[in-house]
């Protein structure tokens, strides 16, 4: 295994879908505190990094056992900043004082129901096939209910069309699903990434990607999603045992 490997947890402060997102309440903990939480049950995770632009969402991060290092500048932590800049500032922060790490695993607080030995299995994954094979990241996905070969958009004529078509007949989108290619979602449970491809390309994930297939899980950016966290942690108590332990008081 690589001498170092990083989660990065980013944790922007100004989320319009749903306001302070990522410290709302969820269960008895803030949202990012399930993915800090969880990151320090992983074995192969040496360190746990959360960047924001945030003093307070700082605070809060290093009382949930995370640390801060660093803060992340206004100008790339906007609704159209990118992964990649959040990325490469905390690579350029943690280099400048020589602790750059070998693998970043990017952990998303909008994902919090996560297995610790699944993120570890996904880091094992890539470090001992993927980069041996040349793969140049890995993401988590998970099956799509329907094939996205399915899905259907509105032309400028104001017609149905079957997605990225210039045909408006729809008969060969309502054929059986089992016709169809089966397709998966990115859902952010958990993505390896390779500092050194980063550094080469100027990429974060480049065109040798490999799938990590997990459960379905929810990724929340609206209210209505964050009730749906809600309700999945209301019906199994164990989720909270999954992420934080069976300690959960010393965990909150």
């Amino acid at each position: 295994m690589p001498s170092s490997v990083v989660a990065l947890v980013p944790a922007r402060s100004g989320s319009k879908g749903l306001a302070d997102k990522n410290i709302r309440p969820l269960g008895g903990w803030p949202l990012l505190a399930w993915t800090i939480a969880v990151s320090h049950r992983v074995e192969r995770i040496d360190r746990v990094i959360v960047s924001t632009d945030s003093a307070d969402y700082a605070a809060i991060a290093e009382a949930h056992g995370a640390e801060v290092p660093f803060l992340r500048p206004a100008e790339i932590s906007g609704d159209r900043s990118t992964d990649r800049e959040f990325i490469v500032h905390a690579l350029d922060e943690l280099g400048a004082t020589g602790e750059e790490p070998e693998i970043v695993v990017h952990l998303r607080p909008t994902t919090p129901f996560r297995a610790p030995d699944l993120v570890d299995r996904a880091i094992t994954h890539f470090v001992e096939a993927g980069l041996r094979d040349g793969a140049t990241a890995l993401r988590s996905v998970h099956e799509t209910p329907e094939s996205a070969w399915k899905c259907l958009e509105i032309g400028d004529d104001g017609l149905l069309r079957p997605m990225g078509s210039d045909d408006s007949s729809l008969d060969a989108s309502n054929m059986a699903r089992q016709s169809f290619p089966t397709t998966f979602f990115a859902n952010g449970y958990v993505d390896v990434l390779s500092t050194a491809f980063i550094r080469q390309s100027g990429l974060l994930h480049g065109s040798r990607v490999i799938p990590f297939k997990t459960p379905p899980v929810t990724e929340v950016d609206s209210p209505a999603e964050f009730e749906i966290l809600e309700a999945q942690l209301a019906g199994r108590s164990e989720l909270a045992d999954m992420v934080f332990g069976h300690d959960r008081r010393r965990n909150a």
